[in-house]
């Protein structure tokens, strides 16, 4: 028996050999750390590139059916990405669903500890990427100034980042504060012409892809076009956004 980033005691098989994700950033934690306990995943799981297992559809709507016909040990899914009414499903089926809640990288609800929860769920030792990923944001200096941003994640109509998001937790140890991390949604509509006050834009190209001539032209602050696996997956792509966003986003 485990215990859930939402405190719900799951009883998992021991030891466990079929894993079912549903969430894109833990697929690719689980796929770089235990090769083969993998069985299914969604449509959107891009990562590792080489990935070959059943796609379950998204993880909005994942096929439960076609999830319980694959035996798993455990289902990995996350508070924000899945619908409750989904996950019940699987556990009205049988199936052990671990929940996780990241919404920061360190601290309470942090993508190292949760990860490292995560996987020794599913009976693993913290993998050397989640090592070298504490690591790497360690070493992330403190910026010498802060920018104000909007980081948009939709147009027609636009959305952003609002409060209580792993992205703007990113964005604020990299010396970015989101000028909508006060709003009451956590992804609200906005208007361009009245945003608070800003003096950056970060344009990820997930799940919209903004690119230099979709995007840009709408605000009159610079904007920097991101990966945006870099910005809002948690898993093995901390290592690598540790040394690029400070780049991309001129906080160095």
């Amino acid at each position: 028996m485990v215990t859930d980033d939402e405190g719900r005691d799951v009883d998992v098989p021991l030891p466990v050999q079929r894993v079912v994700s549903i969430v894109p950033s833990l697929t690719e934690a689980l796929a770089e750390s235990a090769p083969g306990m993998l069985v299914g995943a969604t449509d959107w799981c891009t990562h590792p590139a080489d990935l070959d297992v059943p796609r379950l559809r998204g993880t909005k709507n994942p096929d439960v059916d076609a999830i319980v016909a694959l035996r798993p040990d455990l289902v990995l899914a996350n508070q924000e990405e899945n619908r409750p009414p989904d996950l019940d499903a699987l556990r009205a089926a049988g199936v052990p669903v671990y929940v996780t809640d990241i919404r920061t990288l360190d601290g309470e609800h942090g993508a190292f500890d949760s990860l490292g929860r995560m996987l020794a769920a599913c009976g693993l030792d913290e993998p050397p990427w989640l090592v070298a990923a504490r690591a790497a944001w360690a070493e992330v200096p403190t910026p010498a100034r802060r920018r104000r941003a909007v980081v948009p994640i939709w147009r027609k109509p636009w959305m952003a980042c609002g409060r209580d998001t792993f992205t703007g937790a990113v964005l604020a140890r990299l010396g970015v504060d989101n000028v909508l991390a006060d709003d009451p949604e956590r992804y609200p509509r906005f208007d361009p012409a009245t945003l608070p006050e800003h003096d950056l834009v970060v344009l990820p190209d997930e799940p919209y892809l903004f690119t230099a001539d979709d995007g840009p032209e709408a605000f009159a602050a610079p904007s920097a076009l991101v990966s945006g696996r870099l910005l809002t997956w948690y898993g093995p792509s901390l290592v690598e956004a540790a040394a690029v966003l400070p780049r991309a986003l001129d906080v160095r």
